[in-house]
């Protein structure tokens, strides 16, 4: 006997939508968590200890901050109103959405900037790294999405 219950029609495409959302939620809130971490401890750092490489690092991850904001912003404002907006509002909201979420990928060359600081191969090695895994996180995103196109 199956005790699952059964999966509407459409319900499959909204669960798997929101685990998508739910997973860049927690991608975005780390990066966030993470660039926060760095601006308090190399921020302290820096007062007692000032390097060039360091503050440039630091200026990059304070010009990704606000744009990780906005994403929550977005995101939450379309979780919560996406059936009254029109389509074309939609679009525009996921575009920014996309935009913002480029832009805080851009706060790990800031985070590599300030490994630099303490060695250019520190520095160099995580930034390759974390392009790397940004565009692997990005590939299987894509994956995931046509697949479920594929499913229809």
């Amino acid at each position: 006997m199956n005790t699952r219950k059964s999966v509407l029609i459409g319900e499959r495409d909204s669960v798997v939508g929101k685990s998508l959302s739910e997973k860049r939620w927690t991608i975005m809130a780390a990066l966030l968590g993470t660039n926060m971490a760095y601006l308090l401890f190399q921020g302290i750092a820096q007062e007692s200890n000032y390097q060039y490489w360091r503050q440039i690092g630091l200026v990059v991850l304070v010009a990704s901050i606000p744009f990780q904001g906005i994403y929550f912003l977005i995101e939450a404002y379309v979780h919560e109103y996406s059936h009254r907006m029109e389509k074309r509002a939609l679009v525009i909201l996921n575009r920014l959405s996309i935009f913002c979420q480029i832009v805080s990928y851009g706060s790990i060359i800031g985070i590599a900037v300030i490994f630099y600081s303490f060695h250019w191969i520190i520095g160099a090695t995580f930034l390759l790294s974390g392009l790397i895994a940004v565009v692997m996180v990005r590939l299987a995103m894509s994956q995931v999405s046509e697949f479920n196109l594929q499913e229809k």
